[in-house]
């Protein structure tokens, strides 16, 4: 299932994500269709059409009529599961975002079959293996999907989006029949979103990030000027939006913001799982902290030990020196 991005009223990055997942699994497959299928309003079909297509939908089945305009998750698994019968598809997946998330444990229950959350990779399709983040991202769990068809959520910057063509998928539209049962939950009022500052945390190349050690809200100046200089953004722990030294928004975690920057560097973050859980994605962390036995030290690809107050404004300095 793809979803739309009510920023841009474009697909959104998650679902090409989860997309990229599937052609995969189908290669391995021998070549198996992809389709996509979308629920609700879609702005832009056209778009919607050619983007899918050009990441590797065949076709694009979209669900349409009263029942479904607005969501609701039991609502829009009896579509998803009209489309599954229609086309007989053997897996469906989604990206795990909440409404993701929703829509496929109201479809395994209504098909009585198990589902995999935040899948990040898989191995063999005899059965279907996939392996999953578990316990905040702290592990994975290897399981195996023998019931027909297999459900499962990807986890979020797990797969990158690739396009591999340029043909545009073709636009499949259905009315499904949702029995009133299932519309007994859903959206009935919605308001104008409010800006989603986040959104800068979630797609920056360099994060800057600071946990309780940066001593109070008047520590972040080092961290912020780090941050600008490296054209990225600032990131926190949970602890320090809990006691109000910098906005929610900014938090990364299990409960705030997941980001896979280039470089997300970590001054005075000790590491909890729940930290852990947003920043495991990043391709190079840097980790600054007094503790060397700390959890961030001991994961990141460099550890330097010392005071986050002596050694960011250093660093930042021979940033500036080299430049």
């Amino acid at each position: 299932m793809c979803e739309i991005d009510p920023a841009t009223g474009a697909v959104d990055e998650v679902s090409l994500e989860a997309l990229a997942l599937a052609r995969s699994l189908s290669e391995v497959g021998g070549g198996v269709s992809v389709r996509a299928v979308m629920v609700g309003e879609v702005p832009d079909r056209e778009a919607a059409a050619a983007t899918l297509g050009r990441h590797g939908a065949a076709e694009v089945h979209h669900a349409v009529g009263d029942a479904v305009s607005a969501f609701g998750g039991a609502a829009w698994a009896a579509a998803v599961e009209s489309v599954l019968q229609t086309t007989g598809s053997v897996a469906f997946l989604c990206g795990g975002t909440p409404r993701g998330m929703e829509v496929t444990a109201h479809l395994a229950a209504r098909l009585g079959v198990p589902m995999a959350a935040n899948v990040v990779s898989f191995d063999g399709l005899s059965p279907l293996t996939v392996r999953r983040q578990v316990a905040g991202g702290a592990a994975l769990e290897e399981m195996r999907l023998t019931a027909r068809p297999a459900l499962f959520t990807v986890a979020g910057h797990a797969w990158q989006p690739a396009a591999s063509g340029t043909e545009t998928a073709a636009w499949v539209e259905t009315t499904p029949e949702v029995p009133e049962a299932d519309l007994v939950a859903r959206v009935v009022r919605s308001a104008d979103p409010v800006p989603d500052e986040s959104s800068s945390l979630t797609s920056a190349t360099v994060v800057v990030g600071a946990g309780r050690g940066v001593g109070g809200p008047d520590g972040f100046g080092p961290v912020t000027e780090l941050a600008e200089l490296l054209g990225g953004a600032v990131g926190v722990t949970r602890v320090v939006t809990s006691l109000g030294w910098r906005p929610h928004h900014e938090q990364v975690g299990q409960t705030g913001s997941r980001i896979s920057p280039d470089l997300y560097v970590a001054c005075g973050i000790s590491g909890a799982i729940q930290h852990w859980a947003g920043c495991a994605s990043s391709k190079t962390i840097l980790a600054v902290n007094t503790d060397p036995e700390a959890p961030m030290m001991t994961r990141a690809t460099y550890a330097v030990v010392g005071d986050m107050h002596e050694v960011v404004p250093a660093l930042t300095e021979e940033i500036r020196r080299r430049r």
